[in-house]
């Protein structure tokens, strides 16, 4: 009986550690995903953040002006170091795209 208690115990402390690897393993590979679609993020946001520094807002259309100007409010809300970051991959995309 001590054996077969024993056994289940150690089927447990299987099934357990199964159970961690396997949820390890997810939330690495869900981790993965979201540093790469911070990456795409942070293109957008660079190529945003270089359109608004280079834009004449009395150039542009009217039909794009809210637009626009959502877009100036939204990359100058961004956290300086996001910011940073994005003008950078930006900065370094831009040096091997000729």
């Amino acid at each position: 009986m001590k054996r077969a208690v024993e056994s289940g115990f150690d089927e447990e402390l299987a099934m357990t550690a199964v159970t961690q690897n396997t949820g390890s393993f997810m939330l690495s590979e869900e981790i993965e995903i979201l540093m790469a679609e911070r990456a795409k993020l942070l293109r957008v946001a660079g190529a945003a953040a270089q359109f608004v520094a280079v834009m004449e807002g009395r150039s542009l259309p009217e039909t794009v002006a809210t637009e626009a100007e959502i877009l100036a409010e939204s990359v100058n809300a961004l956290a300086e170091d996001t910011l940073k970051d994005a003008l950078r991959l930006i900065a370094t995309a831009g040096s091997t795209v000729s």
